[in-house]
Parts: C-alpha cells; sequence; structure tokens
C-alpha cells in the first residue's frame, strides 16, 4: 500500500489525527502494535483508542471549565473521538464519561471502515524517513523511545514523570506569602514563599505521614531518586528533613517579622503569564483529595485552587517546548511530528486534542499550506502554546488544560464570572480562526 502519511501508535491522539487526515482526504497508515504480538502493561484489549484507568472525558461544562470548553471546540472540527464518546455516554453528572468497551470499539470501527486508511498491527522500532505523526504514549516502546532519544539527546526523554502540585496565582494569599529568592541572590524576586512556625510544620509533618497514599502499579516500577522523592517519604525519613530540604527557610526574611520562619514552602512560576506556581519538592504519591487538604494547610494557600494535583508515575514524554515548533514538528527532523501524552500534555481529551492538531497540521502541510495554530485564547491554542513553547522547558512536566494556560482576561473583573468571560472571549476566538483557516 502507498501513503501519503504514517502514524504510529493507536491511542487516543493517533486515532484523532488519523481520521483528521484521512478526511481530510490523505492515505494513512496507522501503526499499532497490540494486535500484531506486542502489548503494554496497562492495556488489556488491541482496541483502537483503549481508555485504560477512567472511563471519564471530565467535565462537559463549556461555560465554566476548561476541558468541557475543550469538548466543545473539538465537536466544531469534526473530532472522531467526542463524536463516539456522546455516542457511548453513560451517565455521570455533568460530566462526560463513556462505555470503554463500546467507544474503543466505535473508534476502532471508524478507522478501520474509512477507505483512507490502513491499520496495519506492528512494532515500530525507528523513526519513519517520511512524513510521520508519533502519537505512541507514555508507554512508548524500548525500541522506539531509545530512537526518539538518539534523534533528541537523552536528556530530553523523560522515563518517570514527577508531578509537584500547580496552584492558580490568584488563590494564593499574599498578606500571608511574599516574593523573595533565598539570600536575595537575584534582582528580581523569583520565588513566592509561605511562611511555617513551628507548631504548623509539626502538624504539616504528622499530616504527610498519616495522609492517604495510591501505590505504584507492579509494572511501573518507578525508582526514587533523590531529585523526584515524594514529600511524604522525605517526611518519614525524620521531622527535621523536610527543614533541611524542599521546606528550609535559610535566607528567607518574612517582612512580617523580619527573621527567617521554622519552615517555608516555595512556589517557582510555571509558565510565562505568571497565572501558574509550581510547589517547589512537593512531587507526590498522596491521593488527590489527601493533597488538597494537606496541602491547604500550609500558611498562604488556604484556598489554594490548584491547576494540576502532584504524582509520579512511569511515563515517556519529550521536553515539547525546546524541540519542538508551532505546529509540532521536531525541529530537527520537521517531517515528523508528535502527539498525545509524549508530547507533554495529561489527560485523555488533551491528547486527542493534539492528536486533531496535528492532523490538521499535517494535512496542511500535505496541501502545500500552512495552517494558523488556534488563538491561545482557545482552549485548543492555549494548551498548544503551553507544549510548544509557554512552559518553561527545563521544569517542564505534564499538564491538563486549565484557564491558568489561557492569557489572562484584561481589566478588573469579578472572580465569579472569570471562567465565562475565558469561554465566551474563546468562542468568539475559535469562530474567528475557523473562518480564517
Amino acid at each position: 500500500m502507498t501513503y501519503d502519511i504514517h502514524i504510529i501508535g493507536g491511542g487516543l491522539a493517533g486515532s484523532e489525527a488519523a481520521w483528521q487526515l484521512a478526511e481530510a482526504g490523505y492515505r494513512v497508515r496507522l501503526s499499532e502494535m497490540r494486535g500484531g504480538g506486542d502489548t503494554t502493561p496497562a492495556h488489556q484489549t488491541d482496541g483502537l483508542a483503549e481508555l485504560v484507568c477512567s472511563n471519564s472525558f471530565r467535565s462537559d461544562d463549556a461555560e465554566n471549565n476548561a476541558v468541557g470548553l475543550l469538548h466543545a471546540e473539538m465537536r466544531a472540527l469534526d473530532s472522531l473521538i467526542l463524536r463516539e464518546g456522546d455516542a457511548h455516554q453513560v451517565p455521570a453528572g455533568s460530566a462526560l464519561a463513556v462505555d470503554r468497551d463500546g467507544f474503543s470499539a466505535g473508534v476502532t470501527a471508524a478507522l478501520a471502515q474509512h477507505r483512507n486508511i490502513t491499520i496495519v498491527r506492528e512494532r515500530v522500532d525507528a523513526l519513519p524517513d517520511g512524513p510521520a505523526i508519533i502519537a505512541t504514549g507514555p508507554l512508548t516502546a524500548p525500541g522506539l523511545a531509545e530512537a526518539i532519544g538518539a534523534a533528541t539527546g537523552k536528556d530530553q526523554l523523560a522515563f518517570f514523570d514527577a508531578i509537584a502540585p500547580i496552584v492558580h496565582h490568584d488563590s494564593i494569599d499574599l498578606s500571608i506569602a511574599w516574593m523573595q529568592s533565598r539570600w536575595d541572590k537575584t534582582e528580581t524576586k523569583d520565588y513566592i514563599n509561605c511562611p511555617m512556625d513551628k507548631a504548623q510544620y509539626l502538624a504539616f509533618h504528622q499530616a504527610l505521614l498519616d495522609g492517604e497514599k495510591t501505590v505504584f502499579k507492579d509494572w511501573e516500577n518507578v525508582p526514587y531518586f533523590d531529585g523526584c522523592m515524594p514529600i511524604e517519604v522525605m517526611a518519614e525519613r525524620g521531622v527535621d528533613t523536610l527543614r533541611h530540604g524542599p521546606m528550609k527557610p535559610v535566607g528567607l526574611d518574612d517582612p512580617r517579622t523580619g527573621r527567617w520562619p521554622y519552615a517555608a514552602v516555595q512556589l517557582r512560576q510555571d509558565n510565562a503569564s505568571g497565572t501558574l506556581w509550581n510547589i517547589v519538592g512537593f512531587q507526590t504519591k498522596l491521593k488527590h483529595a489527601e493533597q488538597v487538604r494537606i496541602f491547604r494547610m500550609i500558611p498562604g494557600l488556604e484556598k489554594a485552587e490548584f491547576a494540576r494535583l502532584g504524582g509520579l508515575h512511569r511515563n515517556t514524554f519529550i521536553r515539547s517546548p525546546e524541540l519542538l515548533d508551532a505546529t509540532l514538528r521536531l525541529k530537527s527532523r520537521p517531517g515528523i511530528r508528535f502527539a498525545g501524552q509524549i508530547t507533554g500534555c495529561e489527560g485523555y481529551v488533551e491528547s486527542a486534542a493534539i492528536g486533531l492538531m496535528a492532523g490538521r497540521f499535517a494535512a496542511a502541510e500535505l496541501a502545500g499550506r500552512t495552517l494558523p495554530s488556534p488563538p491561545p485564547e482557545t482552549a485548543l491554542g492555549a494548551l498548544l502554546a503551553h507544549i510548544t513553547g509557554g512552559a518553561v522547558a527545563e521544569t517542564y512536566q505534564p499538564m491538563n488544560v486549565n484557564f491558568g494556560l489561557f492569557p489572562p482576561i484584561i481589566g478588573r473583573t469579578r472572580k465569579a464570572e472569570r471562567k465565562q468571560l475565558y469561554t465566551a472571549r474563546a468562542r468568539e476566538a475559535l469562530a474567528a480562526w475557523l473562518q480564517a483557516a
């Protein structure tokens, strides 16, 4: 068979990219190793777009929720994943949850029956020479992972994922926390510092010890490295371990007392616009509800709103802000695009969304034209911008779509109205982009 483009990986991103290209009239070879003698430790079937964890695509509220807005934008762009999600929906309140078997079967049938798609059950261990999209996800096979590492540089490919929580800046109480770099070593005050007295620290330390944790799956086999040790594991090593590690207070002068606090939690800016801040050194295996409860014990974070909660698990993703251009092409080999979780997005819908955009960018290129990126005011554009340049490359970590990725609303606004302002602006921006594109 002759084909115009090769897509490697039949998960959510690869399936969506294949659909977009095929619908645009291009012949697609879709390679999926499951069903060809190989599998992964997480998958149970050889169905395309298999959901390996939850069956939820999260909120479907397009007025007040960033992922719901992303759903709406993908529907407007003829997303196969959203079409089949809607067709196989099960009751879940305002969330979009699906019958996982019916959903996967629906996606598989749609792609298998498309005249422009050939599904090949094979493992691919090398990067293709011609136009291609790599959408192999967080469990990329070792051979291909090695080839990606060789093409990008070994230090550009992560094999585990040590995630610290990220907080929306406008939910931090700056009457308690303050801006300062340790010892004032830089002219700019680069960190937000949250002080603790001894009683607060001891209560927080005990909460970390007592908090309910998740456990590794057997296949994850994630080692603890000094640079990514979970905060609760450090706490287990002694009551003062955190005060000599990520919570050390030295060089930080609390403006309310003029002295160093007993302990301090630091937050570092996580995106270019300064709307998101990372809690430094707080990667964790605490369950999500426990993270919210315990981390809101930190002075200044009592009302914290989290854009992302922490975790530590096996993953494979590239340092996309450094390696990819604005259309998801590998800068060193522009014939190859990346899509899905391997780019460093997090979540079913986000993976499919990046697959959708990779497919559309590739289709435009095959047609001899350039498709402009969606505006950053849209959910698609905000997520894409984060992956391809909005995040700090050195500290890049997987991220779900959230309003912290969007350009801030200009002017004074009531907090209760802000989400609807984001979504109204996004709808206008998407409509203008669709008309121009």
